[in-house]
């Protein structure tokens, strides 16, 4: 049995969730949102994550990590702002050494829906559909058992 830590990075909300595989078998283990602090500096935001994504692998003590990995956005203070929080949960990951797998946003739906370009609606029918335990509460949740799933199907193609 692997357990799989995924994770949504963001400043405002970064998803995060633990599902268990073995072979075929996909079993929902848990899933919840990360809240930094809006108004508080970036500092204080990143430490945050940092913090409590160390929590989440002292807890559940996954045998590997998904991260999304960040695309260029229009504006390049979001894509720079995106990747420090992306940083900030690869560090907290990265003291456990526990390995990190880092998939791009198209290859996760790909993988999750058949499309590349699937909106969040069907991603999180998906999630819901190949993890009937899961009832993820907001996008950034759906998205962080998605990004789970992918790296439990991608790795299981590439043994």
């Amino acid at each position: 049995m692997t357990r799989i830590l995924g994770i949504d990075p963001g400043l405002i909300h970064t998803g995060w969730a633990v599902i268990d595989v073995a072979g075929d078998m996909r079993r929902y283990v848990a899933s919840g949102v990360i809240l930094p602090p809006k108004l508080a500096p970036l500092p204080v935001r990143l430490a945050h994550i940092f913090s409590e994504v160390k929590k989440l692998c002292e807890v559940w003590s996954p045998d590997a990590a998904s991260v999304e990995y960040t695309f260029v956005n229009k504006n390049p203070t979001t894509t720079l702002l995106l990747g420090h929080a992306r940083a900030a949960s690869i560090v907290a990951i990265g003291t456990f050494e526990i390995p990190i797998y880092e998939y791009e946003p198209n290859n996760i739906k790909k993988a999750i829906t058949g499309a590349g370009h699937a909106d969040k609606s069907q991603v999180d029918a998906m999630v819901k559909i190949l993890l009937p335990g899961a009832a993820p509460k907001s996008a950034d949740e759906s998205d962080a058992i998605a990004i789970a799933l992918c790296h439990a199907n991608t790795n299981r193609l590439l043994k």
